[in-house]
This record gives structure tokens, C-alpha cells and sequence, in this order.
């Protein structure tokens, strides 16, 4: 709540809207015990006819009033954020039942297809990610799945069938991790070349500050070494000279570095 910037905290015991639309196959859990829980997932879930009416453009006009600012078009004034995060954290207890992966898949669907925010979505991958931890299946991280998903076509993504759809986040989420596991593979061999560097210099060389910020940054600029090495800017130039790591800026100013 905090995140989203709303200031009321809703009932994660809210009534779920009745949205229409289609519902989980429950063939493919093949678990009969679950099918009430289910059954409420597709009410949460579930989306206005519109969706999967011809005329979805005629019916969202009707659905959805509009308010014009210039060139900025403001859709659904009158969007209740507090209501349909609600409804997203009712789902939370709901799948809890579920093998934490495809309790995560549809907890992913409901987030984009209830649109709890009109602004800051992205936090929807945040929230699936830190649930995925807190139910144990990555233990050290936030998964960063988003990398999975733009390796999925967006047919799958978008498709009107659910089915298609969380099998399409689960090999997001298996696509993550093998970019995330290759990723590793070059961070470790990145730490071992730079770490030969370090042979034959003295205990209290800046060299290990430096190489300590290099793996846990994306990039670095020469302020950063500097402040994390506790040496000036310039002895900062000279380290990253000296570990050879690649500029990635193409500038005379302002540069930066990078190993991945």
C-alpha cells in the first residue's frame, strides 16, 4: 500500500467485482478439492463482456468515461484504486492452496487484468516477485520475471484463453531464470579475472573496494569507485584503467563502466 501511494488500506476481505468473462480451466490443475477456491479466482479474475464482445471498443466508451486535458486523456475518473487492490490481496489468500509457482501465474493475470492502478503497473511484477519469495521458491532475490516476459510473443500474453496465458507467464519465469542463471555464470567469471589482478598488490590496495562495486553495480561512474575506495576521482580513473573494465558510454565526459 505503501508503494502505491494509497493512503487507505483496503479489506483484503472485499467482495469480489463480478466482471464477467471466462474462467480457470480446472483441467489443468486436476484437483477437485480446489475447485471452490477456483471458483472464486474466476469471479476475481474474470473480465466485463467487452473483452470478448465484438464491439469492445463501442462497450468500453460506454463502460468508461473519459476526461480530455489537452492532449493527456485521463481514462476513469472515477477508478477505485482502494476497491481493486482489495480484491487483488483477497486473491493473495485465495491461492495460497496453490504450488507457489502457478499461485504466482495467476496472481500475475489478476494484476493485469484488474488493473488495480492506472499508474505504476510495473509494481504488479514487484509484488508476484516478493511472493514467489515469500512462499519460498527464491530464497535471496526478487526474480526479476519481466526479463522473461519480453521473451514471450505477445500473443500468448494477450490471448483471450487463461490457460494460454499462465503457461505463458510460467515460461516467462523459467526464461528468467536461465537469463538469470547465465548472468551469474559472467558475474562469477568476470570475479575471478578481476581478483587476478589483485595478485602481488599490497593489504590495503583500493583495488577489492573497487571490484566489490563493480559486481554488485549494473554500471559505475569514476565518483562511485572514488567514494567506495575512499581515494580521489582521479585515483578512481586509474583503477578502472587497471582492471580493464569496458567503458560503455562512448563519451569523453561523463562516462561509465560496466561487465555485463
Amino acid at each position: 500500500m505503501a508503494l502505491a501511494g494509497v493512503a487507505e488500506e483496503p479489506s483484503a476481505e472485499a467482495e469480489p467485482a463480478d466482471r464477467g468473462g471466462e474462467g480457470v480451466e480446472l483441467d489443468l490443475l486436476d484437483h477437485d478439492a480446489l475447485s471452490p477456491e477456483l471458483a472464486e479466482i474466476d469471479e476475481v479474475l474474470a473480465r466485463t463482456q467487452w473483452l470478448v464482445d465484438g464491439n469492445a471498443a463501442v462497450e468500453q466508451r460506454k463502460r468508461e468515461p473519459e476526461i480530455s486535458v489537452g492532449e493527456l486523456l485521463i481514462r476513469d475518473p472515477d477508478w477505485d484504486e482502494g476497491e481493486r487492490i482489495g480484491e487483488w490481496l483477497a486473491l493473495v489468500k485465495k491461492v495460497e492452496p496453490l504450488p507457489a509457482t502457478l499461485a504466482a501465474a495467476l496472481l500475475w493475470d489478476a494484476w493485469e487484468y484488474l488493473e488495480p492502478l492506472q499508474r505504476q503497473h510495473w509494481l504488479g511484477q514487484v509484488l508476484v516477485s516478493d511472493y514467489l519469495r515469500s512462499r519460498g521458491k527464491v530464497r535471496s532475490h526478487l526474480l526479476a520475471f519481466s526479463v522473461g516476459l519480453r521473451e514471450m510473443p505477445r500473443e500468448r500474453l494477450r490471448t483471450r484463453k487463461r490457460t494460454t496465458r499462465l503457461i505463458a507467464f510460467l515460461d516467462s519465469m523459467t526464461a528468467a531464470a536461465s537469463k538469470g542463471m547465465k548472468d551469474l555464470d559472467r558475474l562469477t567469471l568476470a570475479k575471478r579475472q578481476l581478483e587476478r589482478r589483485t595478485e602481488g598488490k599490497r593489504t590495503n590496495s583500493s583495488l577489492p573496494a573497487a571490484i566489490e562495486l563493480i559486481l554488485s553495480r549494473p554500471i559505475v561512474s569514476a565518483q562511485m569507485v572514488a567514494k567506495a575506495a575512499n581515494i580521489t576521482p582521479r585515483g578512481a580513473l586509474n583503477l578502472v584503467n587497471e582492471l580493464g573494465i569496458r567503458e560503455i558510454t562512448g563519451r569523453g565526459r561523463f562516462r561509465a563502466w560496466g561487465i555485463i
